[in-house]
Protein backbone atom coordinates (compact mmCIF):
# COMPACT_ATOMS: atom_id res chain seq x y z
CA UNK A 1 0.00 0.00 0.00
CA UNK A 2 1.08 3.38 -1.17
CA UNK A 3 1.93 6.34 1.24
CA UNK A 4 -0.82 9.01 1.67
CA UNK A 5 1.44 11.68 1.67
CA UNK A 6 4.60 12.25 -0.50
CA UNK A 7 8.36 12.12 0.91
CA UNK A 8 9.10 15.70 -0.38
CA UNK A 9 5.34 17.46 1.06
CA UNK A 10 6.80 15.40 4.63
CA UNK A 11 10.18 17.61 4.63
CA UNK A 12 8.81 20.24 3.79
CA UNK A 13 6.25 20.44 6.71
CA UNK A 14 9.14 19.24 8.93
CA UNK A 15 10.82 22.32 8.00
CA UNK A 16 7.96 24.86 8.05
CA UNK A 17 7.13 23.16 11.75
CA UNK A 18 11.02 23.71 12.63
CA UNK A 19 10.58 27.54 11.71
CA UNK A 20 7.76 28.11 13.89
CA UNK A 21 9.20 26.46 17.10
CA UNK A 22 12.71 28.92 15.98
CA UNK A 23 9.72 31.65 16.22
CA UNK A 24 8.26 30.35 19.14
CA UNK A 25 11.19 29.93 21.40
CA UNK A 26 11.60 34.00 21.30
CA UNK A 27 8.47 34.80 21.93
CA UNK A 28 9.49 34.83 26.22
CA UNK A 29 12.13 37.41 25.29
CA UNK A 30 10.52 39.29 22.71
CA UNK A 31 6.72 39.63 23.89
CA UNK A 32 6.96 39.16 27.30
CA UNK A 33 10.58 41.08 28.11
CA UNK A 34 11.64 37.19 30.02
CA UNK A 35 15.07 36.91 30.07
CA UNK A 36 14.99 33.00 29.13
CA UNK A 37 17.54 31.00 27.06
CA UNK A 38 14.81 28.95 25.12
CA UNK A 39 16.46 31.29 21.62
CA UNK A 40 19.56 28.99 21.55
CA UNK A 41 17.43 26.04 21.10
CA UNK A 42 17.46 28.13 16.93
CA UNK A 43 21.01 27.23 16.74
CA UNK A 44 20.28 23.29 16.95
CA UNK A 45 16.61 23.39 15.48
CA UNK A 46 16.74 26.00 12.65
CA UNK A 47 19.61 24.01 11.00
CA UNK A 48 17.84 20.74 10.91
CA UNK A 49 15.09 22.53 9.69
CA UNK A 50 17.57 23.64 6.28
CA UNK A 51 18.54 20.02 6.09
CA UNK A 52 14.49 19.19 5.94
CA UNK A 53 14.13 22.11 3.45
CA UNK A 54 16.86 20.46 1.13
CA UNK A 55 15.15 17.15 1.53
CA UNK A 56 11.99 18.47 0.53
CA UNK A 57 13.77 20.89 -2.61
CA UNK A 58 12.31 24.33 -1.18
CA UNK A 59 13.99 27.38 -1.33
CA UNK A 60 11.68 29.06 0.52
CA UNK A 61 11.79 26.55 3.52
CA UNK A 62 15.86 26.49 3.80
CA UNK A 63 15.52 30.42 3.42
CA UNK A 64 13.51 31.00 6.24
CA UNK A 65 15.51 28.08 8.81
CA UNK A 66 18.39 29.80 8.10
CA UNK A 67 17.03 33.62 9.00
CA UNK A 68 15.88 32.01 12.40
CA UNK A 69 19.04 30.24 12.44
CA UNK A 70 20.93 34.03 12.60
CA UNK A 71 17.94 35.46 14.71
CA UNK A 72 19.97 36.10 17.36
CA UNK A 73 22.18 38.12 15.62
CA UNK A 74 19.60 39.91 13.49
CA UNK A 75 18.05 40.90 16.74
CA UNK A 76 20.95 42.05 18.14
CA UNK A 77 21.93 44.66 15.38
CA UNK A 78 18.37 45.64 15.28
CA UNK A 79 18.58 46.43 18.47
CA UNK A 80 21.66 48.88 18.80
CA UNK A 81 20.55 50.38 15.64
CA UNK A 82 17.58 51.22 17.42
CA UNK A 83 19.29 52.30 20.47
CA UNK A 84 21.80 54.31 17.93
CA UNK A 85 18.82 56.15 16.30
CA UNK A 86 17.04 57.40 19.78
CA UNK A 87 20.25 58.17 21.38
CA UNK A 88 20.30 55.73 24.60
CA UNK A 89 22.80 53.70 24.94
CA UNK A 90 23.13 49.97 24.87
Amino acid sequence: MRSLIKPTKLWITLSVICVFIGIAVWIPNVLFQQGLSYWLLTFIINPIGILFGYLGKSKVAMISNFIMTCSFFILMFLGYLFNAIIGGHP
